[in-house]
């Protein structure tokens, strides 16, 4: 009798997937824990209950720039030793940070191992993207590819009502906790990486193992005809294994991301990762939300935690539908349509704050705002949190998907840093300037995605290359893409 198809083992590749999505929960729970933990009465009288918006600032940002700054190296780290042992030490690096915060006595030593987790953050999250899409086959490529994000939005859901289980304690165990918690998390996770998670066979085929390269397939569950072998064999003859390249060639490596061939797709990844956090996602959930639940009455720590806990739980829900259907709504047109509707939300808050129709104290609009923001995460959820993160992985030639993946994620940190900072401004100086502004750059988003993304579902990664070199634009660049798109859409 045979068994149960839907109880039989998944392949190795699926669990590979799973172990290295499960890293993302760790950046997850790091952004869920973090603004309840300072909220905490015995974080604030232990490192001061009087500070000012600058300071919680930099409390809570201090994490992005050393993650954007590591983001740019991290990918030559893993060219060089590999996705599994890139991704490990990443994890590794992190979890001594949240170490340091679990045992911080004062809030300089707080700070300094958030510095250091962003640092281990930056080496670690972009390439778990680009480790999945090199294993995975092409069928599933696009589902398998979001688990990082779907175990991110997981992440803050645990970490949030983490914070509410402990925000009772009546020790500083009551912020300590969340991240010894974390910390802990992230050495299994560590070990866990370094000791199952195989080799990468795109990586060992482009290092010039082929043997080793066909042993991972196996060892992955990976069938012969889904390996695309033409397209491992262009990879081979693309670039020339370590031992063959001159050392002046080994020293510029990690700038083939800027070269002819391959420049546009990186800009087109670092443009779409930047252009995410334009959108003023962050901004909105963990700037705009909060006042204005504050002013709704919620007004007590536990409120807030419960609030942004259920915040949590509707982003992580609406993430798996984005992650089942990924592959049927296409990359394309999810980022497409889904920036229209992130700026239509925008458009509409703007136009209440300008009409003057939302009010601190009183009135229905802004409940209506608060609305359109759970709308508006919805749709984020749904399109530019998924789609966005796959098809930068996607589009980039073998060579380079490690390095220019993570320098498109440290785009996205360095942006994600800027929103922070500005979002607080913007709002103190106009009540609608800044809905304006997210709008807009989702708009922009949206136009770029029209002009220059080609569809990669269901597509090999040797078919999208070759899309691309027929693609490449030349001297009169956005014409040539332009006039291509007509060409095809008369056929």
């Amino acid at each position: 009798m045979g068994a149960i198809p839907y109880l039989q083992k998944p392949p190795p590749y699926i669990l590979a997937c799973m172990l290295s999505s499960a890293n993302g929960l760790l950046f997850g729970m790091d952004t869920g824990v973090i603004g309840p933990v300072t909220d905490m009465k015995d974080f604030k009288s232990q490192f001061g209950g009087s500070q000012n918006a600058t300071i919680h600032g930099l409390i809570v940002s201090s994490i992005l720039i050393p993650a954007a700054l590591s983001s740019f190296f991290a990918g030559y780290v893993a060219d060089k030793l590999g996705r599994p042992k890139g991704i490990s030490i990443g994890v590794f690096i992190f979890g001594v940070g949240a170490a340091i915060e679990a045992a911080a006595t004062s809030l300089g030593m707080f700070i300094g191992g958030r510095v250091i987790e962003g640092l281990g953050e930056g080496l670690f999250l972009g390439n778990l993207v680009v480790y999945i899409c090199e294993i995975s086959p092409t069928s599933t490529r696009g589902p398998l590819t979001t688990g990082p994000q779907l175990l991110i939005t997981l992440g803050l859901v645990v970490g949030y009502f983490t914070c509410y289980g402990t925000s009772n304690i009546a020790s500083s165990l009551s912020w300590r906790t969340p991240w010894i918690i974390l910390a802990s998390l992230s050495m299994i996770l560590s070990a866990c990486s370094l000791m199952f998670l195989p080799p990468s066979p795109r990586w060992l085929t482009l290092h010039g193992h082929q043997d080793e390269a066909d042993a991972a397939w196996d060892m992955l569950g990976v069938s012969h005809a889904e390996r695309e072998k033409v397209e491992l064999q262009v990879a081979v003859e693309e670039v020339p294994a370590d031992n063959d390249e001159p050392e002046n060639k080994k020293t510029h490596k990690l700038f083939e991301i800027f070269q002819k061939d391959v420049r546009g797709r990186t800009a087109l990844a670092v443009f779409l990762m930047g252009v995410q956090q334009l959108s003023g996602i962050d901004g909105v959930l963990y700037v705009v939300r909060p006042l204005l639940f504050q002013q709704a009455g919620l007004e007590s720590s536990e409120a807030s935690f419960l609030a942004s806990g259920v915040s949590a739980l509707v982003i992580f829900a609406v993430t798996i539908p984005g992650l089942i259907y990924c592959d049927k709504w296409g990359r394309r047109h999810s980022i497409i349509y889904g920036g229209f509707g992130l700026a239509l939300i925008m458009f509409l808050i703007g136009g209440l704050y300008a009409g003057n129709a939302v009010h601190a104290s009183f009135g229905a609009g802004r409940w209506v705002v608060i609305v359109c923001i759970y709308i508006f995460a919805v749709i984020y959820s749904l399109t530019w949190a998924v789609s966005v993160k796959v098809y930068s992985a996607e589009i980039q030639p073998q060579r380079t998907r490690a390095s220019a993946t993570t320098l498109a994620h440290s785009s996205n940190w360095i942006f994600n840093f800027l929103v922070a900072l500005v979002t607080p401004v913007l709002l103190s100086k106009s009540n609608c300037g800044a809905y304006f502004l997210f709008g807009g750059c989702s708009v922009i988003g949206a136009a770029v995605a029209a002009i220059f993304m080609i569809e990669t579902k269901g597509r090999s990664f040797n078919e999208i290359e070759k899309e691309f070199k027929h693609r490449a634009p030349g001297r009169n660049g956005i014409f040539s893409a332009l006039r291509r798109r007509s060409e095809k859409q008369d056929l």
